[in-house]
């Protein structure tokens, strides 16, 4: 998923960089690419069952407050001297709420060189800092880099068919300096017209490029360590109807398939194998999986940047999605179960 972000160091200068969050593997020669209202759940005894996706999908984002991702000046910082560290969220200046970057630069250089109070939530515990600002030739500084922003490509794993909520990713937006959820305040879905595809080689995973379409789709919602989630204003049509989900234990090694999207703009299903499953996990690498079919090879390489989220079909059932692909062969990568991606949702 290609993110953009909003980078600004206070007071001083704003900056506009591209970080890539990569579908990636754990461990060396890898990449990788708020809590959700709850999926319907199936009354007792009920199979439950969601529509495949397959679509790609756009997202733009803000923060809740805004989150520090860097202290480039060390313990010489004076936000560092008060205690605020990277990764902590930013809410409020002297009891004010913060909603984006230009918003805390702005609060912090109109209290001229007087210390503020920063209202900040650490590991969902909140706490106050009294940091006060040094004067540069440019302005007040408080000496922290800051995010408040995104918005990226990605592809849908399910729909729920009563309630229009979906599931994508498979993994978090997360800060590329930071490698942490991004903290999700507001979001929307968005149409996607792909531009092009950039082929996977080894050590190069490839992308889908795109730009957004005009007009909201739906609500973004949540974003954890096993996908975003939101609800889509119209169920969008699909290549499956709803199908039942896979438990854990169901899953097999062997033949799979992925579904999809491709530039021609069209979700379609592609021949895979899965393998080296653990039932046990409880991230999002479940098992993983290997792209054989020769089509789909012949034009993404296999696994691509704005794939994560593809959901995978075993046995006319939904048994996750893919996330993440092995930088050294971009024809294999990992998959999440469909039950951790719920799990997290609710």
């Amino acid at each position: 998923m290609r993110i953009i972000y909003k980078k600004i160091k206070l007071a001083a200068y704003v900056c506009t960089l591209v970080a890539t969050l990569l579908i990636g593997s754990s461990g060396r020669g890898a990449v990788s690419m708020s809590k959700a209202i709850p999926a319907s759940a199936a009354a007792e005894g009920e199979e439950k069952t969601l529509i495949p996706g397959g679509m790609v999908f756009g997202v733009r984002f803000f923060t809740e407050g805004v989150l520090v991702v860097g202290i480039p000046d060390g313990n010489s910082s004076p936000a560092y001297a008060a205690g605020v560290r990277v990764n902590d969220v930013i809410l409020k200046v002297d009891g004010v709420a913060v909603k984006d970057a230009e918003g805390l630069s702005r609060a912090v250089d109109s209290a001229g060189g007087r210390a503020v109070e920063l209202t900040c939530r650490r590991n969902g515990s909140e706490f106050t800092a009294s940091v006060t600002p040094r004067l540069e030739e440019s302005g007040y500084k408080t000496g922290i880099w800051v995010r408040d922003s995104g918005a990226g490509i990605g592809t849908v794993t399910f729909i729920d068919p009563k309630t229009g909520l979906f599931g994508g990713l498979g993994h978090g937006i997360c800060d590329a300096d930071t490698g942490k959820p991004m903290p999700l305040g507001r979001g929307v879905l968005l149409g996607v017209n792909i531009a092009g595809i950039r082929k996977g080689t080894a050590g190069d995973p490839g992308e889908i490029r795109g730009s957004f379409k005009q007009g909201k789709l739906g609500a973004v919602t949540g974003n954890t360590d096993c996908g975003i989630f939101g609800i889509y204003s119209e169920i969008p049509k699909s290549i499956y109807g709803a199908i039942p989900i896979a438990h854990r234990n169901e899953v097999r090694g062997g033949a799979a398939t992925i579904l999809c999207t491709l530039e021609d703009g069209v979700t379609r299903e592609y021949k895979a194998e899965l393998c080296s499953i653990d039932p046990k996990a409880e991230g999002g690498r479940c098992f993983t999986v290997k792209i054989t079919d020769p089509e789909l090879i012949k034009q993404t390489g296999g696994i691509v940047q704005g794939m994560s989220g593809s959901p995978i079909i075993q046995n006319g059932k939904l048994v996750g999605a893919v996330t993440h692909v092995l930088v050294g062969d971009p024809t294999r990568g990992y998959g999440i179960f469909i039950e951790n991606m719920l799990e997290a949702m609710e």
